[in-house]
């Protein structure tokens, strides 16, 4: 596949904080902590593999970077209540906020994964355009980010992450998402 949107095996990543990394009870943190909760995932993963291979493909992102999404966002539909979570404020495997979309499909349909992947890269499309001195791997990460927290709370690469869940989001995404591209999801 073309790397439309940058390498994601290539991003610079601390991985999970310890905030994220206790929520699984883990003693680690950083990259050993996001890699072990994307295994954590994998067997669940697997049952959408073949709609998150359609829908990367169609929107031209990284089969894995959609994976480090659902395992940050559901922990692969784990947390879901009815398809929803957020309190009710965000739907599917890669959380669409209602407040912000109309959701389309049912919760792990591939029409669901269509929505969700073409908001991702709408923000890494922008983040294209606010940070043109950025490298593509860069841009990417800032998508990312984007994704969780809004681009205008995207302010600058060294503090990518300062707005969004946990402070870590797009740090533990990427983790998560060279974990399952280096385990069978590209």
């Amino acid at each position: 596949m073309a790397l439309t949107y940058g390498d994601i095996t290539k991003v610079e990543t601390t991985g999970a904080s310890e905030a994220t990394a206790k929520q699984d009870k883990l003693t680690e943190k950083g990259v050993a902590a996001s890699h072990k909760m994307a295994q954590t995932d994998y067997a669940k993963m697997q049952k959408y593999k073949a709609i998150i291979l359609s829908a990367a493909a169609k929107a031209k992102v990284d089969p894995a970077l959609i994976c480090g999404i659902i395992s940050r966002e559901t922990r692969a539909g784990a947390v879901l209540k009815d398809g929803w979570g957020d309190h009710g404020n965000a739907f599917g495997l890669m959380q669409v906020d209602k407040r912000y979309h109309t959701p389309k499909g049912k919760w792990d349909s591939e029409e669901h994964l269509d929505q969700a992947a073409g908001i991702l890269v709408d923000f890494i499309l922008d983040s294209r355009k606010k940070f043109p001195c950025w490298t593509p791997e860069q841009q990417l990460k800032g998508g990312i980010a984007a994704y969780n927290c809004g681009l205008k709370r995207v302010d600058n690469y060294a503090h990518v992450d300062l707005h969004t869940t946990g402070k870590d989001y797009s740090n533990d995404v990427v983790a998560r998402a060279q974990w399952f591209k280096k385990n069978g999801f590209q």
